[in-house]
């Protein structure tokens, strides 16, 4: 690259690729899969209907929903090896790192799914259906529950708030997992995503792909904020003290996670969605205290700041509420994402090109070789 080219640090507006995935219009606030705006798909579908939509770039049939939900139902069960590998780890590993093993164990269990290529799609509905037992499995025992069942009769939702919780959610419990499902599936060229392309670029396999997708989720700066929206809701505690804290936080120049965004100028689309299911989870517990401490909260950044919300503000409260351990919360991200992780590494598969960009040289280029006896 010449010298003096204009760096975009963090790749910050620059479009690598084109896509028919997902499109976000960040003035507006919409975020569309395949052509289909996410309010409509939270209102109507379910998680496995918008899995098949990235996947094939079309709504299924009847037919075609009733034959991807079983063969979800059927690829549950892990190989007894991975079983046994995830009964190995230490209790207290933590879950990205159990999950990030678990991916690439699996592949080496399966090596018939991890062809690169269009047959890849066997492999991505595999890893969607196994990752919720993953977690299950990893989890049950941690917590001493009994040992997980496949469940066959549940939805996918349905069964990763089963595996999680030890027992069936309830009706509104479960749609409020496939809504947050839903709206966790994909976010174009977001930083796990963009890692799965450039291994798949490579002709790497779908399961590598995956494995590097877990890996950048895991980072705090990309997963894992939910979680300390709930840590600030908890030093908070009482609603009277919001401001105080808050206003204290952003004094320090500390960050108040859930709020802003790299791409929306609004209110995240997915926000205003989960904040509706918070309050309806809410009011099913007779607990509305999160609902309320978020809601005040985001009357202070706002007046303060002019920041909005973004999809982490409220999916934490809406997990925590259901029983799902904090520290899952990010790993149930990833059980989402992986949709859209493997619908990016088939579409790189159909048009491949290897992605590797340039960077801008900053150090010396005139240094002369000093004698090893002659260094200091």
């Amino acid at each position: 690259m010449a010298q003096g080219s204009e760096v975009q640090r963090g790749l910050e507006d620059v479009v690598a690729l084109e896509s028919r995935i997902c499109f976000i219009d960040g003035k507006e606030g919409r975020l569309i899969y395949r052509g289909y705006d996410i309010r409509e798909l939270a209102a109507h579908a379910t998680f496995e209907e918008v899995a098949y939509l990235l996947w094939y770039g079309r709504l299924p049939t009847a037919s075609q929903l009733a034959e991807l939900r079983g063969r979800l139902a059927s690829l549950r069960t892990i190989p007894p090896e991975l079983a046994r590998q995830l009964d190995a780890l230490p209790a207290d590993a933590p879950p990205m790192d159990v999950l990030r093993t678990a991916v690439s164990a699996l592949a080496v269990f399966e090596p018939g799914e991890t062809s690169p290529g269009p047959s890849s799609i066997g492999g991505a509905q595999r890893l969607t259906a196994a990752l919720p037992t993953i977690l299950g499995t990893y989890h049950r025992r941690r917590a001493h529950l009994p040992p997980l069942e496949a469940r066959p009769e549940l939805s996918h939702a349905a069964y990763l708030a089963y595996a999680l919780l030890d027992r069936a959610p309830s009706e509104l419990e479960a749609r409020a997992i496939d809504v947050a499902l839903i709206l966790h599936a994909d976010h174009d060229l977001n930083a796990s995503t963009f890692a799965a392309r450039v291994t798949a670029s490579t002709l790497s396999d779908l399961y590598s792909a995956v494995t590097s997708a877990v890996g950048a989720l895991k980072g705090p700066l990309h997963g894992g904020a939910n979680e300390r929206v709930l840590d600030l809701l908890d030093e908070i505690g009482e609603l009277e003290r919001a401001d105080e804290v808050v206003r204290g936080k952003l004094a320090r120049h500390e960050r108040i996670m859930g709020f802003g965004h790299r791409v929306y100028k609004v209110e995240d689309p997915r926000a205003t969605i989960l904040r509706e299911w918070s309050r309806k989870i809410g009011e099913s517990k007779g607990d509305l205290r999160y609902y309320r401490l978020l809601q005040r909260v985001v009357e202070v950044v706002h007046r303060e700041k002019g920041l909005y919300p973004n999809i982490d503000l409220y999916s934490g409260s809406v997990y925590a509420l259901i029983g799902i351990p904090r520290d899952l919360f990010t790993p149930v991200f990833a059980a989402s994402r992986v949709v859209g992780w493997t619908a990016h590494v088939l579409e790189e598969y159909d048009d491949l090109r290897l992605i590797r960009p340039r960077s801008q040289y900053v150090g010396p280029t005139d240094l002369s070789w000093t004698p090893i006896g002659d260094r200091k």
